[in-house]
């Protein structure tokens, strides 16, 4: 072997050990990152639900009937740029002085993802059944902490209390609503506006008196932190959530992140709710324990539960599915719900 050779030979061996402490250093800045932040986690997840939500809002619009009107864009909070709505209600609703009950709708995505939009045809079909419908968008985590979204979601209602004039709202009869981490976000809201210690311990000064909140509809949602499985990988996304939403990894030691569980802090004068979840839903005990206890404190609750046993498996978010008969049986069901809930405010009257 020659001394170029040996040479050329050398420098491939350097080329080569260069590239591997290069390799080897990228991939641990990669898994410090993973480590040290929330973010690559949370924009992960971000990517793949926001892809799935937007799929699923694509398969609804088959199921949207004509005549619905869209005002897209409302800025209920000038000062906030994550504070837009979507107003949706039947175009057939010409006369000013004629208004139909509103349904607030906050949207899942694990309060990491999604947004208004993703729920939009689910919306539009609501209001085609005689009513008035708002999207309401969040600041999501990690860029929004908790309570971020609850203190938007209260202003939401504000500006649509305050706003019901120039659109068909009867801001008297109002039903909180969302999915997942939505649903989470309205009940939460819900009970600021029904209970003063919790608005105190919140530091959120309700928008809107308890009087005008009919009722809810909750969607497979969390409701007490403190008792979710965080075995495999579903646990791991739901350290993701929480670290990215309470800001600090060790989250169970968060000093007010406990107040989320809103199953430890419902009363008896929680609005009248509806609630369902999936039988393969991983977060199916959440709405169970939220039903059941909403049950023992007399809060007027309608349930829609499948056994176990039921196949095929009913799973996370599976109401936006109106391909599939439960789906279309859990929207005919809160459509009566609500319905009903106003037919007594009605009598009451």
């Amino acid at each position: 072997m020659n001394l170029s050779s040996i040479s050329a030979a050398s420098k491939g061996r350097s080329l080569f050990f260069r590239i591997g402490i290069i390799l080897v250093l990228l991939i641990l800045a990669v898994f410090l990152s993973f480590q040290l932040s929330p973010w690559p986690s949370a924009m992960l997840i971000r990517y793949a639900f926001n892809k799935g939500g937007i799929k699923m809002n694509k398969e609804l619009e088959k199921h949207v009937p004509p005549g619905v009107t869209a005002v897209m864009d409302l800025h209920y909070d000038p000062a906030d740029k994550d504070a837009l709505l979507d107003l949706y209600y039947p175009s057939s609703l010409k006369d000013p002085g004629k208004q139909v009950p509103l349904i607030v709708w906050f949207h899942g995505g694990g309060l990491i993802s999604g947004d208004k939009g993703q729920v939009g045809n689910y919306c539009r079909i609501l209001a085609s059944k005689g009513y008035a419908v708002a999207s309401v968008d969040y600041t999501i985590a990690p860029e929004g902490k908790f309570p971020t979204p609850i203190r938007q979601g209260n202003q939401a209602l504000g500006y649509l209390k305050a706003n019901a004039n120039k659109y068909p709202i009867n801001a008297s009869k109002i039903f909180l609503a969302g999915d997942s981490g939505g649903s989470m976000i309205a009940a939460q809201v819900a009970n600021l506006i029904s209970d003063s210690g919790y608005a105190d311990t919140l530091g959120i000064r309700p928008s809107i008196d308890r009087s005008l909140l009919a009722g809810m509809l909750l969607y497979c949602g969390i409701y007490d932190i403190s008792h979710l499985n965080f075995s495999g990988n579903f646990g791991d996304f739901l350290r993701t959530v929480l670290w990215s939403y309470g800001g600090r990894k060790d989250f169970r030691n968060h000093p007010t992140l406990h107040t989320a569980s809103v199953l430890n802090y419902v009363t008896a004068g929680f609005p009248p709710s509806f609630i369902s979840a999936g039988n393969e839903d991983p977060l199916l005990s959440q709405s169970l324990g939220l039903a059941r206890k909403l049950a023992a404190l007399q809060v007027q609750v309608d349930t829609v539960f499948y056994p176990s046993s039921f196949q095929p498996g009913l799973p996370h978010e599976y109401q936006f599915n109106l391909d599939i008969a439960p789906g279309r049986q859990v929207l005919d069901r809160s459509l009566i719900f609500m319905k009903d809930i106003l037919s007594e405010e009605g009598r009451g009257n």
